[in-house]
């Protein structure tokens, strides 16, 4: 017993870290996710095709290897070139992982966007709305609700997807279970341990989106 609390705080200062990584992160993949997906239908040429790469590269590649690439090889290139490009763990997680799950999202916005039925468009179109204005009060307030349950899987994959940063030595809960391993070897007791806080935490997680859910629900009813 004295053992399984001695694991507690070490664990849980690196839950901390990995509350801070998801937040952070799902929220720049939230409004990664937006921009490239609405780009990916724009009527601009270069926008839709910088969109289309955007999404295609960062889901067609390694999210460790893009981790990788930003916190130990876009520093060399940074100095060949005599800028600092050097940034903290929790700052190439981050990126990283919001890259990723944006690209991904993306793909979501995209389809919930184009599930919006032709007469709401043709709607506008005779209520002499513009562009923008079909965007924000017809298709975005019937769309995201639609998005809501997709963005909830894509979150807790970002929340799984955090134990990566323990590889640039960002003291996740991952990182501080493998220290405790090294020292201890109680490997079962501590995998254990943390098997269950992920799911705890991804429990909470999908709760709040949930709620997510609701209130976009809610928004709908309001701006239709």
């Amino acid at each position: 017993m004295d053992n399984l609390l001695s694991y507690v705080d070490p664990l849980l200062d690196g839950a901390w870290v990995t509350l801070q990584l998801t937040l952070y992160s799902t929220i720049l993949g939230g409004m990664v996710a937006f921009m490239a997906g609405i780009g990916k239908l724009s009527t601009n040429r270069a926008t839709r095709w910088l969109s289309i790469c955007f999404i295609e590269f960062f889901r067609g590649t390694s999210l460790l290897v893009q981790l990788f690439w930003l916190y130990f090889a876009l520093p060399i290139l940074g100095q060949a070139i005599g800028v600092d490009l050097r940034m903290p763990p929790l700052l190439a997680g981050t990126i990283a992982l919001g890259l990723n799950i944006g690209a991904y999202g993306a793909e979501v916005v995209r389809g919930a966007i184009q599930a919006v039925p032709g007469n709401q468009y043709e709607a506008a179109k005779a209520l002499d709305f513009t562009p923008k204005q079909t965007l924000w009060r017809i298709v975005l307030p019937q769309a995201i609700p639609e998005m809501m349950p997709s963005f909830g899987n894509l979150a807790i994959q970002n929340l799984k997807d955090t134990a990566l940063v323990s590889l640039i030595s960002l003291g996740d809960m991952t990182f501080r279970a493998e220290q405790l391993r090294n020292y201890t070897q109680d490997s079962t007791t501590i995998y254990t341990l943390l098997l269950f806080m992920y799911f705890g935490m991804a429990l909470v997680l999908s709760a709040l989106m949930k709620i997510l859910e609701c209130y976009a629900s809610r928004w709908r009813t309001r701006k239709i």
